[in-house]
């Protein structure tokens, strides 16, 4: 029996055609989450019903409590990109944060979208990451990746790569040292945690030749967080900053961009990398993956993200609750 003591994660059933529903569904069988959290699933129960009679899951589905989203049966197109798909895995995701906004659900656990489909399904944002920054009126979001004792966080996030330098400032640099330092400190229990930041430019600009955001930007935003305390160094040229295993000294990586974070992080963390957005009200995790449309509806797919993230949810969420 679970004990009623452990926090409630909301967890969504992401892409009805990807492979969200079925990562989801494994996981809810794995052993060790019973020891770790209550579930709470969160996604059409047509489509659940679906993917657990079609890859032999009834019985974890069955001992699980659903939340039924308030949407109209989704046909289950398996690799498709459809706009149904898109509004059924955005009003899962719309529901599981209420939940955690009412007090329902201590964490909230998101199974992978397609961005295009939630576009196709009238969704102005780049992710759920946005929607659930501007639903719960939060004043600003990192997206930090976690394994173990390697985390990478990042600037900046779905953007076109020729509007990143526009969108780094001092400012936005020191807001977000802010709150990663306090992210891992309140959230992941590590005293005076020590951050590294990466440079934008080939070489960290090489002294301004090769750009100057590293002189005029990132260095004395650096500078200002450390005289609020934050134990922040930098910036370092990216290209080697990761093959020389230099973030083994830290205990968090700022990069300035998407696949300048994730590329390493990935080709590091062997696919069970966590993603973890700080600065919300609410505690919300991701596996590290996407909808892998490709593989969707073969019964291939690890879950071994989205039970590390599970568990990642409900310990920030025991945390946050001991404070």
């Amino acid at each position: 029996m679970t004990d009623p003591q452990l926090p409630v994660v909301a967890v969504t059933m992401g892409d009805p055609n990807g492979i969200g529903p079925e990562v989801v569904l494994k996981s809810l069988g794995d052993p060790s989450l019973s020891e770790t959290a209550r579930l709470r699933l969160v996604g059409s129960r047509t489509v659940l019903n679906g993917w657990a009679e079609r890859l032999g899951l009834r019985e974890a589905l069955d001992e699980i409590e659903l939340q039924d989203i308030d949407v109209a049966a989704t046909p289950v197109a398996t690799g498709d990109i459809t706009a149904a798909a898109g509004l059924a895995a955005m009003k899962s995701v719309e529901t599981a944060c209420d939940l955690c906004l009412k007090g329902d659900a201590d964490a909230m656990v998101t199974a992978p979208i397609s961005k295009e489909a939630i576009h196709r399904a009238g969704y102005d944002f780049p992710g759920h990451t946005e929607f659930l920054a501007e639903k719960t009126k939060a004043v600003g979001f990192v997206m930090m990746l976690v394994s173990g004792d390697l985390r990478v966080a990042l600037q900046t996030i779905h953007m076109p790569i020729s509007q990143v330098a526009s969108q780094i400032t001092q400012e936005r640099v020191l807001v977000n040292l802010r709150m990663i330092s306090d992210a891992l400190e309140t959230d992941l229990g590590i005293a005076k945690p020590r951050i590294a930041v990466l440079g934008l430019n080939p070489h960290a600009g090489e002294g301004g030749v090769i750009g100057s955001e590293e002189r005029e930007i990132i260095q004395p935003a650096i500078e200002r967080a450390r005289q609020d305390g934050i134990h922040a160094e930098g910036p370092f040229p990216a290209d080697s900053f990761f093959g020389r295993r230099t973030d083994k000294t830290f205990d968090a990586v700022l990069a300035m961009y998407h696949d300048q974070g994730l590329a390493p992080f990935k080709a590091l963390a062997m696919g069970a990398g966590v993603n973890v957005t700080c600065g919300l009200p609410i505690v919300r995790t991701s596996p590290d993956h996407g909808t892998a449309f490709g593989i969707a509806g073969k019964g291939i797919a690890s879950h071994s993200s989205m039970v590390e993230a599970i568990k990642l949810a409900a310990g920030i969420a025991t945390r946050r609750r001991s404070r």
